[in-house]
């Protein structure tokens, strides 16, 4: 298994814009359970969740997989944020306990339209420093990979990221982080946040907003017609009542990400002067 993880490079294209964060050491778990917002000690060794880091406010500041590939070994996949930033800020944290959080050089992040090798659902595959994951969902098969070769390819990397939205997973551009709570960026659809485990930054707001239902806006799908960037405000006819949360050209269109408010229709709305015509977000992504 280990030689076909790391031989097998087509259809697997280079996803530039993810990192890989590493946490190890016998507190690693112990520390992600204290700073991130899902429950990574009830999360079994060999298995991944989506999680998310929030401010003390409640705010995402990144979405990202969290596979334990061992009880001392903790590997982060991260799209989109500054990875140095981030693992320069998540260090400020560690005091004494007893981990290392690395940014490793030289490793190449993939992906592909495809069946998983060996990782299924939740369960990741490791063999030959490869890790794999089943990125798969309603939208059809994808495998994720760290640490095989790739081809760089444009047009599947766009793709790839229209595949994210679809399936309802926030893709955060700079302007857009630490601006939402975990429900209003639709976190629950990833099962990427408990309101259940123990203290972490932001658990009293997102647990008091979950018990109290006071979540009144949350992320829905849209296409408009042509470009439209994130940080756009959604309007109902002359009234401003939502924003543009993250984007990407699917052909001469553009496939986005909104918060709005739960009770909308998601009818006459428009961003930059562009017709909104909403799109059902599809399900399987959870893990």
């Amino acid at each position: 298994m280990a030689d076909n993880l790391s031989r097998t490079t087509a259809p697997f294209f280079a996803l530039p814009d993810h990192a890989l964060v590493t946490l190890e050491g016998p507190d690693a778990a112990a520390f992600a359970q204290a700073q991130f917002a899902n429950d990574v000690a009830g999360l079994p060794a060999g298995q991944w969740q989506w999680n998310a880091w929030l401010t003390p406010k409640g705010r995402v500041m990144a979405v990202f997989a969290l596979a334990r590939l061992a009880e001392d070994r903790i590997w982060l996949v991260l799209p989109d944020h500054p990875a140095p930033a981030f693992v320069e800020s998540l260090r400020r944290f560690v005091f004494r306990r007893k981990l290392k959080i690395e940014l490793p050089v030289d490793t190449t992040i993939s992906g592909a339209f495809a069946v998983p090798l060996a990782a299924h659902g939740a369960t990741l595959a490791m063999d030959g420093g490869v890790l794999e994951l089943d990125w798969s969902g309603q939208g059809g098969p994808r495998t994720l990979r760290v640490g095989a070769p790739a081809v760089d390819d444009l047009a599947q990397q766009a793709l790839w990221r229209a595949a994210d939205l679809r399936h309802g997973l926030p893709r955060l551009p700079d302007a857009q982080r630490e601006q939402w709570t975990p429900q209003q960026l639709a976190l629950d659809r990833l099962a990427a946040y408990s309101v259940k485990k123990g203290c972490y930054p932001g658990q009293e707001i997102v647990a008091r907003t979950h018990f109290l239902g006071k979540a009144k806006r949350a992320l829905q799908g849209f296409h408009a017609a042509g470009s439209v960037a994130p940080g756009t405000m959604v309007r109902d006819s002359e009234r401003d009542i939502g924003e543009v949360v993250s984007t990407v050209a699917d052909g001469p269109q553009t496939l986005l990400l909104a918060v709005l408010p739960l009770d909308h229709t998601g009818e006459g709305l428009s961003a930059d002067t562009q017709a909104l015509a909403r799109i059902p977000l599809l399900d399987g992504l959870s893990r």
